[in-house]
């Protein structure tokens, strides 16, 4: 009897892993892959930081004209639009907010001292040397609340309304169609009607770290041209306003962080306040008008000796210039991204416009 066996199967092969040649290939094609995509995700992280960057620069650059230019498009001005001016506040000619009569635009070219408003320097919210400072006075800046008559022997202004928003030492402007006044709120009635006093006198001392002193009225009356003289008295008329008086001057100075800002400093800071971080630099040119013929050029603060009221060469335009710095360096060689813009203000209380 024959016997029979079963056909071997297939012999299995031997199981082979990647040779050392297979696996270094295999990681050098794995590292150009990761390095591919590193350096994608670095691009666009920075053209991110890039993009974010200059927005944050044009807004700030918008948000610092958009500041300066409304005050500058107002200076000198009041909400009756009257032609003249009379200031009753204490001691006017010595400090720079007061003095309405010097004139109420003044500028500074760079490394000129803006005398008894902000030094130059490398401290904390000091100015820069190489940046420009313009002053801007006004009473037209915010919206005035109606007169309802005027006592010119008490010197009470009747107001339609106990919200008016005055307090007992702001500064205002009251006016009508015939003139304006700049003086002191001696005290400021928020009950049954609303009222606002300017009374002579009304000096407040200083407190440290809180507020600066206030100089009070020379006197009761507010007549122009000779409002601290007698007599002095007059009323205003119903329909006139009373409006918070504006002086603020702006420059480009040293912030906390070791880096410049655009400031602001008016007469009720304790410090000048930071307004737009970023702003390295400021120029600011001035357009002149003689009553005949406008100028050709724009000049520097410089070049302008006399700012007042009856200027010969009376300043009509403000041509801004704003050199601003990205926070991040995300410019070419790892530097900050810088640009320069420019802005064009018309003042709107000048004869020529």
């Amino acid at each position: 009897m024959t016997t029979r066996h079963a056909a071997p199967g297939p012999v299995p092969h031997r199981q082979a892993g990647f040779s050392l040649i297979e696996l270094m290939v295999a990681l050098v094609l794995g590292l150009v892959v990761i390095g591919g995509v590193i350096n994608i995700f670095l691009t666009n992280q920075q053209a991110s930081r890039s993009n974010e960057d200059l927005s944050r620069m044009q807004e700030s650059a918008r948000l610092s004209f958009e500041l300066m230019a409304r005050e500058v498009r107002q200076v000198g001005g009041n909400a009756c639009g009257a032609q003249v001016t009379a200031n009753v506040l204490k001691n006017a000619a010595t400090s720079w907010w007061a003095n309405w009569d010097a004139g109420a635009l003044e500028g500074f070219a760079a490394g000129v001292e803006a005398t008894d408003i902000v030094p130059i320097g490398t401290g904390v919210r000091q100015r820069t040397n190489d940046s420009d400072a313009l002053k801007v006075l006004s009473g037209g800046m915010f919206n005035g609340v109606p007169i309802q008559g005027h006592d010119a022997a008490t010197g009470v202004v009747t107001l339609p309304t106990t919200d008016h928003g005055f307090a007992a030492g702001n500064y205002v402007v009251i006016c009508d169609a015939e003139s304006a006044a700049i003086a002191q709120v001696t005290a400021a009635s928020t009950a049954g009607i609303g009222s606002i006093t300017h009374a002579e006198g009304g000096e407040v001392a200083a407190v440290a770290n809180v507020s600066p002193a206030r100089p009070g009225n020379c006197a009761i009356g507010i007549n122009f041209p000779a409002p601290c003289a007698a007599p002095n008295s007059r009323s205003f008329a119903a329909g006139g306003y009373v409006t918070r008086y504006s002086a603020n001057t702006w420059f480009v100075g040293n912030n906390e962080r070791g880096r410049r800002s655009l400031f602001r400093v008016g007469p009720d800071d304790i410090v000048p306040v930071e307004v737009v971080e970023g702003v390295v630099n400021m120029t600011i040119d001035y357009l002149t008008f003689n009553g005949t013929t406008m100028a050709n050029n724009w000049v520097n603060a410089a070049a302008i000796t006399d700012w007042s009221p009856a200027a010969v060469n009376e300043v009509v335009a403000v041509r801004l210039r704003l050199d601003l710095e990205s926070v991040n360096n995300t410019g070419t060689d790892q530097a900050p991204l810088r640009r320069q813009l420019i802005h064009v203000v018309n003042l709107r209380n000048r004869s020529t416009l």
